[in-house]
């Protein structure tokens, strides 16, 4: 008993101290019915915190309770996904109270879901749902194995008498196989208006695109190599060009040019959005570009270009689209509001939807 007494004691105390160390549950963030959000943030060493996200046009300067709670509320927000994070004394870092976080392999950031009145076009829905399954495929061409995800439509079944089209979606640099569903929705937007019957139901093959230390060509010889005949392999799919469609955005959408016009046999639908150029494989496939423009228009059935007018890449894609015109290319550029931003991704991809495979 003399000796138990004292191990109650010590346990007591460790279980003491530990409570005074662990930080409080926070609810962060906060959506508030007028759409407001509040955002909060537990330290007390901290002597600087700031709120960063894509729904302001400067980060604002968040308060310290007694408690070491550092807060802040910013006005109504427009429904919508928004990447966000706090900045601790100049270093950048994910809310830790949010469990949402931007599939990114160098940004350190959450998101916020904002609902509108009315369901927008990425929200769950009370509609049939596809699937999400998770793939990796050898790549002979990168000699490594790689990740990928395959969205397959609502009714769905791999034994049966339909063969499917197959959008290929490249996400941006730095992003990674999982943007696509995490913070672009893709998969709930599918579902969404193949339910509405505003698009063909499809397989959506997301594909990891970044191929770092490899030079970029790579991810073109790895999509037309490895990719398309593993999906083939796998999938009741069309293994025509009428059946295949590729999009992507910022250095995905650069791809989407790279490869869908270097091999317009493979798709008769590119998308672009807001494409990232400044590249070497860019360069060498169209400074001195002299298709038979004849036969490529006739391949292609939909050849779009989207960009914000506020996208710090809105000019050189501008540029591009020029350029297109003036090979006589049959382009259709898609101009919106907006910046460089997964929002305006998120639009570029249901117009897509609903264009292409009809």
């Amino acid at each position: 008993m003399k000796t138990f007494l004292p191990i109650l004691t010590i346990l007591l105390f460790v279980s003491l101290i530990s409570k005074a160390q662990r930080p409080p549950a926070l609810n962060s963030p906060e959506v508030h019915a007028d759409k407001r959000i509040t955002f909060r943030y537990f330290s007390k060493k901290a002597s600087k915190v700031t709120l960063s996200g894509e729904f302001l046009k400067t980060p604002v300067s968040m308060s310290k309770d007694t408690a070491g709670i550092w807060s802040v509320t910013v006005p109504p927000v427009t429904p919508d996904i928004y990447p966000y994070s706090f900045w601790v004394d100049s270093v950048q870092t994910a809310d830790p109270s949010n469990t949402y976080i931007f599939a990114n392999e160098r940004f350190k950031r959450s998101i916020v879901d904002i609902p509108g009145d009315k369901p927008l076009v990425h929200s769950l829905q009370n509609v049939p749902h596809g699937k999400i399954s998770y793939h990796y495929y050898k790549s002979a061409t990168l000699g490594t194995t790689r990740p990928l995800l395959v969205y397959t439509p609502p009714g769905f079944n791999p034994n049966g008498k339909t063969r499917y089209p197959v959008l290929y979606l490249i996400h941006g640099g730095s992003d990674t196989e999982e943007t696509w569903t995490k913070v672009g929705r893709a998969n709930l937007i599918a579902d969404n208006l193949i339910a509405q019957g505003k698009a063909k139901p499809m397989i959506i093959v997301m594909p990891y695109g970044n191929v770092r230390p490899s030079p970029m060509p790579d991810f073109t010889k790895d999509m037309i190599s490895d990719i398309i005949p593993f999906v083939e392999a796998n999938y009741p799919v069309l293994k025509e060009s009428k059946g295949r469609a590729i999009a992507g955005f910022s250095v995905g959408g650069g791809q989407t040019l790279n490869i869908g016009l270097t091999n317009p046999d493979k798709f008769a639908y590119i998308c672009s959005y807001a494409p990232y150029t400044a590249t070497d494989e860019f360069k060498k496939n169209f400074t001195d570009w002299s298709p038979n423009i004849d036969q490529l228009n006739k391949q292609l059935k939909l050849f779009t270009v989207s960009v914000g007018t506020e996208d710090f890449l809105y000019e050189p894609v501008k540029q591009n689209i020029a350029m297109f015109k003036e090979k006589k290319l049959k382009v259709e550029p898609i101009i919106v509001p907006g910046g460089h931003t997964w929002m305006n991704c998120k639009q570029y991809l249901a117009s897509t939807l609903q264009a292409i495979f009809k």
